[in-house]
């Protein structure tokens, strides 16, 4: 992979940071977009949601939300003779 451009950002005190204008409009990054934030144990990567993988997005569905899916009567049901 080919670094293009090397900017810097700054933190807030709510933890946002604002991509630079020149990072958003070459790699698809617009208003309203999703991206996948990937969180390694020296560095973290921005994706655009359409650049992961299937896979990769089974992944990244949080526990609340599986949790809000999962945890109804018909599943608790479903498994409480196994």
């Amino acid at each position: 992979m080919t670094i293009v451009e090397i900017r810097t950002a700054t933190v807030t005190e709510k933890g946002q940071i604002s991509i630079p204008k020149s990072v958003r409009t070459n790699n698809s990054f617009k208003k309203g977009s999703k991206i996948a934030i990937l969180a390694f144990e020296n560095h973290i990567e921005l994706r655009p949601m359409h650049q992961i993988s299937e896979g990769m997005k089974t992944a990244i569905a949080s526990q609340k939300v599986l949790a809000r899916e999962w945890n109804t009567k018909e599943e608790d049901e479903a498994w409480k003779n196994l």
